[in-house]
């Protein structure tokens, strides 16, 4: 029984597992009940091949659709109000986040349709490549908002302060929490000011 060390050391981790696993299966020197192969292979996925499957826990209903457009950012708009409803099958994990004045929500672009490396953001003098902006149109769709929590009834949050449109996936949400998410260092006033944006960092 032989094989290459080389092209052994040219595979990943959980490949060298299987093959090593397979030659001494083959050989009869090691016998695993399927389940416990199933779960070898469960507990070892290739982050190469990885396909990433989200589930929404909640949706955002708003007064903003296609038709009436949405702000460039939400904190553009401070008084846009609008709610989340979270499946009520995590209402438990919304325990103590009352406590926290703005949160963090991840959200998937569920309109956005195709993208671009370079694009022009609304108000900008120039081209940008697209990881250095906030367009919505992105390999993967996922938007980001740090928006007022106003209150919480049962699995409802009354929020303001969002840019997402009526109906639009919730993925996470998470506190913000100033100390950790406003770092120290110096703002981008050229770029903000091409974006026709203030440098106010962490103004909330």
């Amino acid at each position: 029984m032989s094989f290459s060390f080389t092209l052994l050391l040219a595979m990943n981790v959980k490949t060298m597992v299987q093959v090593v696993i397979s030659i001494l299966m083959a050989g009869g020197l090691l016998s695993l009940p399927g389940q416990a192969l199933l779960s070898l292979q469960e507990n070892h996925p290739n982050p190469e091949n990885m396909t990433i499957a989200y589930h929404p826990i909640g949706r955002f209903h708003s007064r903003l659709t296609p038709q009436t457009g949405a702000p460039r950012q939400g904190a553009l708009q401070p008084g846009n109000e609008a709610t989340i409803e979270i499946e009520r099958e995590f209402t438990p994990a919304l325990h103590d986040l009352q406590k926290y004045e703005y949160i963090i929500v991840l959200y998937h672009m569920h309109l956005s349709r195709g993208w671009n490396p370079d694009v022009r953001p609304p108000g900008s003098r120039r081209s940008m490549g697209l990881f250095a902006t906030r367009s919505p149109n992105r390999p993967n769709p996922i938007g980001f908002g740090v928006i007022k929590l106003d209150s919480m009834e049962g699995n409802i949050l009354h929020v303001s302060g969002t840019d997402a449109y009526d109906g639009t996936p919730v993925l996470d949400i998470k506190p913000w929490i100033p100390s950790i998410d406003c770092p120290s260092g110096d703002a981008s006033p050229d770029i903000e000011n091409n974006l026709g944006l203030g440098n106010e960092a962490c103004h909330q």
